[in-house]
């Protein structure tokens, strides 16, 4: 069955790094397009980036555009988000999803399956 895994919970400090994976396993990962999405306390969960299958092209939020970088590693079935820095408004469950209909956008109707998510907390 089709699992994606994102790694433990962070804690950085503002303006600091921190990398983000997800692990799938159970579909074949070259094939699909990858994204991750992020939910804040009290807030609708957003896109935050989308790769497509080679790692290629992406896409990004406005709000993360220039701090954050998605990557992928087919031959580990791994996708990625670096994180730099970072402000206390990135603070949320983090989660990564694949896209089944390959096309990188940001809606979360374009993707089928998710991760149980990851905590990030930045503080000030």
């Amino acid at each position: 069955q089709v699992q994606l895994v994102e790694s433990g919970e962070k804690l950085v400090q503002a303006g600091g790094s921190l990398r983000l994976s997800c692990a799938a396993s159970g579909f074949t990962f070259s094939s699909f397009y990858m994204g991750w999405f992020r939910q804040a306390p009290g807030k609708e969960r957003e896109f935050v980036a989308a790769i497509n299958r080679s790692g290629g092209g992406t896409n990004y939020a406005d709000s993360v555009k220039g701090r954050f970088t998605i990557s992928r590693d087919n031959a580990k079935n791994t996708v990625y988000l670096q994180m730099n820095g970072v402000k206390p408004e990135d603070t949320a469950v983090y989660y990564c999803a694949r896209d089944r209909w390959g096309l990188g956008r940001k809606s979360q109707v374009d993707y089928d399956y998710w991760g149980q998510g990851t905590q990030v907390t930045v503080s000030s």
